[in-house]
């Protein structure tokens, strides 16, 4: 993968992942596997669009690691997604998966849209030829996709729809994410803020800091946001301002509140060696994708802020994610109550594993969470013999 800027997702994942790799002395064959998505596929398609024009989009499905189980990972409709970012999501999506212990690899995708410039009947059109072109490499048993920025339930559901008139029966199991009356699990939604607010309190606890009445600032109001936005303030914190784009208080402004807890939860690298220094949160909670860059997050390391990485606080999506494609599978499923008993267990198991990682060895939940992560991954790999 070709080196970029360090304010990229992949400048940034592949900094971490050699960082970790270092530490943990992986040996130099591991290395070379681990560093490279295993698969990319990269699609130019037209779609019709309502005046009976053509145009032609470009999309990406990426596969970063399958050693410990399918593919899984977001599809993003996002007029700036590039293949660069795919790569690094994807690699992620392998690091997310091994710290919540769920049997998957990573993955991500995409198409270099705005779907808020399309109607419906284009948006369904587009998802339908996208998924036409990128269906020889997912599935159920081999890569499953979920919603991310741009996409959600109805994109979803077409995507299943789609793979089910190309398979000629229905497979509710390839795809995550789903409304429910097609197979989605109940607590899906909610997953990825209910996982971000629970190792927010067990941290903030576990470093002396009481939840309750503490001061919130988080960037993005959508899927993670504005859910954490709702649960965090049902723990007793104050959500003092959020921030979704149409708000009168631009992102630096928000960022360097004088808040016990930051959540940035929109794009990558929105906090870097240009507004770090005036970053003034006690606690910052990733609930976006690589939201700091290497430089930022050693600033603020520095400066005794704790920080939740993203791969672990941002888990809640893929363990609900993994849920709701047990469930499919099986034809059985839960309740809300159980989900949401199933998450917490999972969560806690991998937000102490993480902490106990640290605690051991006097290093960040950042390095603890990615040695945790390379270490399973690369023993996935190792045993199962496909390494040169």
């Amino acid at each position: 993968m070709s080196g970029t800027n360090e304010r990229s997702a992949l400048s940034i994942a592949q900094r971490q992942f050699d960082a970790t790799a270092d530490a943990i002395g992986l040996d130099d064959s591991l290395r070379a596997v681990l560093r490279e998505v295993k698969r990319e596929l990269v699609v130019h398609f037209p779609v019709e669009m309502d005046d009976g024009s053509f145009q032609v989009f470009t999309g990406f499905r990426v596969q970063h690691n399958i050693a410990r189980g399918p593919a899984k990972g977001g599809l993003r409709y996002h007029p700036s997604m590039t293949l660069d970012d795919a790569r690094a999501l994807a690699m992620y999506m392998t690091w997310k998966t091994a710290v919540a212990d769920v049997p998957f690899g990573g993955a991500k995708g995409g198409v270099i849209c705005d779907p808020h410039a399309l109607t419906l009947a284009e948006l369904e059109r587009l998802t339908r030829r996208f998924t036409t072109e990128i269906s020889l490499i997912v599935g159920p048993d081999r890569d499953i996709p979920a919603p991310d920025l741009g996409t959600g339930p109805q994109v979803m559901a077409w995507i299943m729809d789609t793979l089910s008139m190309h398979a000629g029966f229905s497979v509710p199991a390839s795809v995550t994410g789903k409304p429910q009356a097609i197979g989605g699990s109940e607590g899906r939604f909610t997953g990825p803020g209910r996982g971000l607010t629970l190792v927010t309190v067990l941290a903030m606890r576990d470093a002396g800091m009481d939840p309750s009445g503490a001061r919130v600032a988080i960037q993005g109001f959508g899927k993670v946001g504005g859910v954490s936005a709702e649960l965090l303030s049902a723990e007793g914190m104050t959500v003092d301002a959020v921030y979704g784009g149409a708000e009168q208080i631009d992102r630096d402004e928000l960022l360097t509140l004088d808040v016990e807890v930051l959540v940035p939860a929109a794009l990558e690298a929105q906090i870097s060696a240009r507004n770090s220094d005036r970053v003034r949160a006690k606690v910052i909670a990733e609930g976006a994708n690589a939201p700091l860059t290497t430089e930022a997050d050693a600033s603020l390391n520095a400066r005794g802020v704790l920080i939740l990485p993203d791969i672990l606080a941002n888990a809640g999506g893929v363990v609900v994610s993994y849920f709701e494609w047990v469930q499919d599978i099986q034809a059985y499923f839960w309740g809300s109550g159980e989900v949401t008993s199933r998450l917490r267990e999972v969560m806690t198991r991998s937000y102490q594993q993480v902490r106990g990682e640290a605690q051991s060895n006097g290093i960040t939940l950042r390095d603890a969470a990615f040695r945790i992560a390379v270490t399973k991954v690369a023993e996935a790999t190792r045993v199962r013999g496909i390494y040169p």
